[in-house]
């Protein structure tokens, strides 16, 4: 059974830094793509990030997040980080990993077949 466990969310300020970590178990097989997805008080799912594993792994990102926030793995611990600098209040939102084949698209990652229990993080001004 696929398993993934975020950590790291938290409140911090404007401009501020944090670090979300997730961690997966149970996956059989080398080409899966793990992202990350958030949602925001009334506001719809968002895909953040994707980073797929492997020796050619490759990362996309959302236009709200590029220059900003940095996905990356450590396949040797299972896990996988999303860097999140110069935070802004609109950031503001819960923060889901998820994991599926690859990384088609940033706009499916909410849709992806496994998804963590998610972790608030909070940007005040």
């Amino acid at each position: 059974e696929v398993q993934l466990a975020e950590s790291g969310g938290g409140r911090v300020q404007v401009g501020g830094s944090l670090r979300l970590s997730c961690t997966a178990s149970g996956f059989t097989g080398d080409d899966r793509g793990i992202g990350w997805f958030r949602q925001a008080p009334g506001q719809g799912r968002e895909g953040v990030a994707c980073i797929t594993n492997g020796n050619n792994s490759t990362a996309t990102y959302a236009d709200s997040v590029k220059g900003r926030f940095t996905i990356s793995s450590d396949n040797s611990k299972n896990t996988v980080y999303l860097q999140m600098e110069s935070l802004k209040p609109e950031d503001t939102a819960v923060y889901w990993c998820a994991a599926d084949l690859g990384c088609p698209s940033i706009d499916l990652i909410p849709f992806f077949d496994f998804h963590g229990q998610g972790t608030q993080v909070t940007v005040s001004s």
